[in-house]
C-alpha cells in the first residue's frame, strides 16, 4: 500500500474575479465546477467565493495526490471530481467517470477564511 497526498492553497479574491469576471465568469464556473457544487455554493449567499475557492483548491489538491496514476495531466478535468457534503456537512469527495481502481481511501479536509481556502486530499493505493 501506498499513501499519496495533495494539498492546495488559494486567494479567495482571484476565484471571486474569475467567476465575477463578464467576459469569462460563466465559463470559468461552468467548466471548473459541477451542478452539485454551483447550487451549494450560490447557497451560500455572501460567503459563495470562499466555497467556490475552498472546492477549486480540494480539485487542485485531487490533482496532485492522482498524479503518479495519470497517463497525462490531460487524463481528468476539473469536473471528474466532485466536492459534496455529506448529511452531517463534512465535505466528501466524489471522483466521476473516470477509472480509478486501485485507490482503497480517500480523505478530504478542507479550510477558508477570509483570504484563503486551503485543501488536503489523503489517498490510501493498494
Amino acid at each position: 500500500m501506498k499513501i499519496c497526498c495533495g494539498t492546495d492553497i488559494i486567494e479567495i479574491q482571484r476565484i471571486k474575479e474569475s467567476i465575477e469576471d463578464c467576459r469569462t465568469g460563466e465559463t470559468f464556473t461552468q467548466r471548473v465546477y459541477t451542478k452539485k457544487e454551483i447550487e451549494y455554493c450560490e447557497s451560500k449567499k455572501a460567503q459563495k467565493y470562499q466555497h467556490y475557492a475552498a472546492r477549486f483548491a480540494a480539485k487542485e489538491a485531487t490533482f496532485k495526490a492522482l498524479s503518479d496514476q495519470l497517463e497525462d495531466k490531460y487524463s481528468i478535468t476539473w469536473k471528474d471530481i466532485e466536492i459534496i457534503n455529506n448529511e452531517q456537512g463534512r465535505p466528501e469527495l466524489n471522483i466521476i467517470g473516470i477509472s480509478l481502481n486501485n485507490i482503497e481511501d480517500i480523505d478530504l479536509s478542507i479550510s477558508h477564511c477570509r483570504e484563503y481556502a486551503v485543501a488536503n486530499v489523503t489517498l490510501l493505493r493498494k
